[in-house]
């Protein structure tokens, strides 16, 4: 069921909010940005970034009230050459909707896709985050992708360790 009113709220995750995406993208940032510079990456000096809110089933919430995070890297929007957010937002959208990164479904699962969603790679999808770019060459935003979903996913164990000592895993 979707959320229908403004008390009707997606749930969110205990270990995962927007700042703890912003830290785990912080993490991620100078590898990204150095990548811009570089044409062999991609050449539109964009990276747009989706991250959805793990915690949030797409019968639960509209795709909109599922995203934890929205951000652009590089040049300002009306510099753009194309609808980057746009195809940001639908490649987390497919992988959201699917639980499977966009590759895996245009190359191996296509009868899944339906009209508006995309064939276009370039999300990942790690323990149930879904992340997805657009900017760089397919191969770079899923690599981006992974990456920042790496990153998000160690922001939220280290956060359950100093929550929960007791039930937190070993440190190495």
């Amino acid at each position: 069921m979707h959320a229908t009113s403004a008390t009707d709220t997606p749930p969110a995750s205990y270990f995962l909010d927007r700042r703890a995406a912003a830290q785990a993208l912080s993490l991620v940032m100078p590898t990204m940005e150095a990548a811009l510079a570089d044409s062999q990456y991609g050449d539109s000096g964009i990276l747009y970034i989706v991250i959805m809110n793990p915690a949030v089933r797409p019968w639960e919430a509209t795709f909109d009230e599922a995203i934890l995070l929205e951000h652009a890297i590089g040049k300002p929007r009306d510099q753009w050459d194309a609808d980057y957010a746009g195809y940001a937002r639908a490649k987390a959208r497919t992988a959201w909707r699917l639980g499977a990164d966009t590759q895996a479904v245009a190359t191996v699962s296509p009868h899944l896709l339906r009209a508006g969603d995309t064939g276009v790679w370039g999300s990942a999808i790690v323990d149930g985050i879904v992340v997805a770019t657009s900017g760089a060459h397919a191969c770079y935003d899923e690599a981006f992708s992974g990456a920042i979903a790496y990153a998000v996913r160690a922001v939220a164990k280290q956060r359950a360790q100093a929550q929960a000592p007791a039930m937190a895993l070993p440190q190495a």
